[in-house]
């Protein structure tokens, strides 16, 4: 598989990168190198061998929801908190 300039372009963009012509070539070649090394596992034979899909037993282990009785009252714990509103918490806008 050949790494066309205008893959890693495209790439650098959806990443926003700004990257040089250099980075560019650079970039290039190592992909290029990981391609390569990577399609050494197309020459295996698989052909006997079942798929892994899970290398040891695990078991989701499901409990009941149980609502347990709180020492403090919503007023307590509100009243720690820096600010609050409508009887709720307010942040910090996180975008």
């Amino acid at each position: 598989m050949e790494i066309k300039r205008e893959d890693i372009l495209h790439l650098a963009d959806l990443s926003e990168f700004k990257l040089s012509e250099k980075e560019v070539e650079s970039l290039g070649k190592d992909l290029q190198d990981i391609i390569k090394y990577i399609s050494q596992l197309d020459k295996l034979d698989t052909e006997n061998i079942e798929p892994t899909y899970q290398v040891f037993e695990m078991e989701n282990v499901w409990r009941d929801d149980e609502i347990l009785e709180q020492d403090a009252t919503r007023e307590e714990l509100l009243a720690l908190t820096k600010e609050a509103k409508d009887n709720q918490i307010k942040v910090p806008k996180v975008l």
